[in-house]
């Protein structure tokens, strides 16, 4: 008798299981979807990041080619206002912000001598939430126009977002809409992680890991965290005002009803200065980390580079003022956030000064992360400098909107915060791949970006000063701007040239590099005690903490003059051995492969959950549009097609919640 087929009805909860390998584990590109290891977490954040670098980085080459010629035609002005409004929101928002965060999530757990984050189902929903927040402002770019036909759909208000450009009868289209939805999104993804690393840093640290024995980068992140539990709400309320006003006919910011334009310009710059020190601590906590290990020296005064990162980021929320001298606050206010322009200065100098101490008399190793470092030092200090000439409000009224103020914002961030995230990747590759990336490729990396760094900005300060406004999309030839634009293109185009010499290094890396070891830096911090690349539970034993520097400390002992003299194999203390036990001794409670460790179980629902914000912000963008639809659709009103989008998203978050709250918190034996 011939067999029948009997369809096979197949659950929700039974088609998750059937992703899953006979081990519980999620199998191929569903184990990156689903996991909840934090080294993973931290590699997909920095290739996003930098994917959106290079997004980032097309639209300043043309914006550049645009400006490098007066009476361009190359982009037409509403092209232009878009592309440097979401070049900047990109480079921001989406690229240093996500790519200091693949450094918390890559190394915090590693320093401190935990197995994970505090939350790693929070820290997954973090990043996907981030992803989904990038990829909505960039949907924008064909949501909101035929991109095919060059009609850009994108924000057109600049990355500042000033009102009233940003309502409704200056920005009629939808490209505000993504973009201020998108930024809510991801405000979102940053105060999780920001919650996350706080408790991780103060809950989880190793046993004998006091405060003042954390590294310089964990300290750094920390007051990093906090800066964005406590900036993020302030925009998230004005943005929540703007939406009000563009969606539901609000007038928060519409002068001509009662509301204050100049409120959007408070919450946005209260926010947006400790959002510098957000982009620019975590590459400081970076550049502290290399500087002793390429000079052979501990960090100097450390106690003065943790308190003046702290110090930088109270006295952080004094100085928002400084980007409005020209709003009419009045003689005695503009004086006061004057002054704290100036004092804030203080402790950013007190790292300076204590970065060139630690290099001076030191054994330099000329490597690659140590040319970044040094880079940053050099790079920053420029731009600090100029920062401290916005404290002179007279001086600050004419620079206010010349291309100074621009060539001084992208010497803070790219001379900052983009070398030393450079460093960071050149020194801490090894211990995530096992590779070396080639050090030829990384010195050429280096020149290319630092000679097209000053040969891009330098001349925009030159200009500045001559008098070319910032924002404008082409200019006249009589000024005698036409030298210095050229040469801030042939600059940019340089920079293009020194990531594409990185991406080559890092492909070539990964496929062919040259085996690391272990300790290739002869670094200081646990994460190099441990095998490259780390395995899935970081530490089989939690490491016992008697100093700061304390995997350095079991591999040298000083002499009085502070010289390292290096302690013969097996010979140090048992208790100073970062994973407890003799070197190359095998733990006994589970052995060499972790078995017995308990993981936090792997998980899609904070995927799930991320996947409803963009969704439920097209819902948004749509639930009030008047216009009519493409016959096919009936010709109905937009919002009647988009309206249920709001209920779907909103239920698919909850869902998502709702999942990961009832899974098991780690994995089964």
């Amino acid at each position: 008798m011939a067999a029948t087929y009997a369809p096979k009805r197949t659950t929700f909860a039974q088609a998750m299981k059937d992703m899953r390998s006979s081990a519980g584990t999620y199998n191929g590109v569903w184990s990156w979807i689903a996991t909840v290891d934090h080294k993973r977490i931290g590699i997909m954040y920095g290739v996003s990041a930098f994917l959106f670098f290079l997004i980032g980085g097309v639209e300043a080459l043309l914006i550049r080619i645009q400006l490098a010629a007066p009476n361009q035609e190359f982009l037409n002005p509403d092209q232009y206002n878009r592309l440097f409004t979401m070049h900047g929101t990109t480079m921001v928002f989406l690229v240093v912000m996500p790519m200091s965060n693949a450094f918390f999530n890559l190394l915090i757990p590693l320093m401190i001598g935990a197995r994970d984050v505090a939350f790693p189902r929070m820290n997954a929903f973090s990043f996907w939430v981030f992803l989904a927040g990038g990829i909505f402002i960039n949907l924008s770019f064909f949501l909101g126009g035929n991109i095919l036909k060059g009609e850009l759909g994108a924000a057109q208000g600049g990355w500042f977002g000033y009102a009233p450009l940003t309502l409704k009868q200056y920005s009629s289209d939808h490209g505000i809409d993504f973009w201020m939805l998108g930024l809510q999104i991801l405000g979102i993804a940053s105060l999780a992680g920001g919650f996350n690393f706080i408790v991780t840093i103060l809950n989880m640290r190793a046993p004998g890991m006091t405060l003042f024995r954390m590294p310089v980068f964990v300290w750094m992140t920390l007051v990093t965290s906090f800066l964005i539990i406590f900036a993020m709400p302030v925009i998230a309320v004005a943005l929540f005002e703007l939406m009000f006003d563009r969606l539901f006919s609000a007038n928060f910011f519409n002068a001509a009803a009662g509301g204050t334009p100049l409120l959007w310009q408070h919450m946005f710059w209260l926010f947006g200065h400790p959002e510098v020190y957000i982009l620019i601590l975590p590459a400081m906590g970076i550049v502290s980390e290399i500087l002793p290990v390429f000079s052979k020296k501990p960090l100097f005064g450390y106690p003065f580079v943790v308190f003046s990162g702290v110090a930088i980021g109270f006295m952080s929320w004094g100085v928002w003022a400084h980007h409005m001298y020209t709003t009419g606050l009045g003689t005695v206010a503009n004086s006061a956030f004057g002054i704290a322009t100036i004092m804030i200065a203080v402790p950013t100098g007190i790292k300076i000064f204590n970065w060139m101490a630690t290099m001076w008399g030191g054994r330099i190793e000329l490597k690659t992360p140590f040319y970044f470092a040094v880079g940053f030092i050099a790079m920053f200090t420029i731009g600090g400098l100029t920062g401290v000439t916005h404290s002179i409000v007279p001086s600050d009224y004419q620079q206010q909107d010349t291309y100074y103020i621009v060539a001084h914002f992208h010497q803070v961030l790219f001379g900052g915060a983009i070398f030393a995230l450079f460093g960071g990747i050149y020194y801490w590759f090894p211990k995530f791949t096992g590779k070396m990336l080639s050090e030829k490729l990384g010195q050429l990396n280096f020149w290319l970006l630092f000679i097209g760094f000053n040969l891009t900005f330098q001349p925009m300060m030159v200009a500045g000063l001559m008098g070319m406004p910032r924002r404008i999309q082409t200019y006249p030839d009589e000024y005698g701007w036409e030298l210095w634009n050229g040469l801030a293109t042939l600059g940019a185009f340089t920079i293009a040239l020194g990531v594409l010499v990185f991406i080559i290094n890092f492909i070539k890396s990964v496929r062919n590099g040259e085996p690391s070891g272990d300790d290739p830096w002869d670094a200081r911090t646990l994460e190099w005690s441990l095998p490259s690349p780390v395995p899935p539970y970081n530490f089989k034993t939690i490491p016992q903490v008697h100093s700061l520097d304390s995997f350095w400390h079991s591999k040298y002992a000083e002499d009085a003059e502070g010289r390292a003299i290096p302690i013969p194999a097996g010979a140090a203390m048992v208790a100073e051995r970062p994973h407890g036990g003799e070197p190359g001794v095998p733990d006994d409670d589970h052995g060499d492969d972790g078995h017995g460790i308990h993981l936090p179980s792997p998980s899609i629902m904070p995927f799930i959950a991320a996947l409803g914000f963009p969704i439920l912000g097209l819902g948004l963008v749509y639930c009030r549009d008047s216009g009519a639809v493409p016959d096919w659709m009936g010709g109905e009103p937009l919002y009647v097609w988009m309206r249920p989008l709001i209920a779907i998203g909103a239920a698919i978050i909850t869902i998502g919640i709702y999942g990961w709250a009832l899974e098991p918190a780690t994995e089964e034996e």
